[in-house]
């Protein structure tokens, strides 16, 4: 797959904010269907985009996908993309507040204010301001939680993922986080899904996958973006991008 489109990444605790232009010379951006362990919402910025998971369809001015939902993403021009961890206080209360057993949700024009002028602005500047965009992104997401603030997932979930975050530059198996979970492995494996909805393994990919994320924003090459982040090659790091977004880490070009 060639370059489809230009962006700027900020990454905070709990979520980021991707700008995306799709590229002129190509005539859309299309993802294959594809799911990532995180609330993402979509917003034009002069661009527009199109969304499908499942029977559901959904355009507009902003949509937001629910986490772990298979989905393919169409655009062109200028989006913003805000990922929200689904197992944050902020990305729980959104979760309650958007989807209803669906895998899309419109997301009201009220919450929005002046994101998208602002974002825009953020991509066209000269110089890279990550600050400046990790503060939109956080501020996009007080407004749609409207300040309440939720519950927090068991506290034994929590410590597991802080443990595995931790070591996350390494090999990391279950056995290896047990202590942290206080329990037995059997009993703290089916808490893990009860809680997140993911099996620890797959959870596991996705905290690499955000780690490699990370690595090129700082300037990595592919090679060293997926063995800062425990990958064995660039090659399993691509293919686990690929999955998780729905097209290859060298079809950005990060600026």
């Amino acid at each position: 797959m060639g370059q489809i489109g230009h962006a700027r990444i900020a990454m905070w605790e709990g979520g980021s904010l991707w700008a995306v232009d799709a590229t002129p010379s190509a005539d859309r951006t299309r993802t294959a269907p594809h799911a990532h362990h995180a609330i993402q919402v979509t917003i034009a910025m002069g661009g527009h985009f199109r969304l499908v998971a499942g029977n559901q369809e959904m355009a507009g001015d902003a949509v937001a996908v629910a986490a772990d939902a298979v989905h393919a993403f169409e655009a062109k021009g200028l989006v913003a993309l805000l990922f929200i961890e689904p197992e944050s206080r902020d990305g729980r209360t959104i979760a309650r507040r958007l989807f209803n057993g669906t895998g899309l949700a419109g997301v009201p024009t009220t919450m929005l204010g002046d994101f998208a002028g602002q974002v825009a602005a953020n991509f066209r500047a000269p110089a890279r301001d990550a600050t400046g965009l990790a503060t939109l992104g956080r501020a996009l997401i007080g407004r749609m939680t409207g300040g309440v603030t939720g519950d927090a997932p068991d506290l034994r979930v929590r410590k597991m993922i802080a443990a595995a975050a931790s070591k996350i530059d390494g090999p990391v198996s279950l056995a290896d986080v047990v202590t942290a979970g206080g329990l037995s492995a059997s009993r703290l494996r089916h808490l893990f899904v009860e809680q997140t909805g993911l099996p620890f393994r797959t959870y596991l990919l996705w905290l690499r996958l955000m780690r490699g994320v990370e690595a090129m924003i700082a300037g990595a090459t592919l090679t060293q973006a997926a063995h800062d982040a425990g990958f064995a090659d660039s090659a399993h790091f691509s293919r686990t991008f690929k999955r998780m977004f729905g097209v290859v880490p060298v079809s950005l070009r990060l600026f």
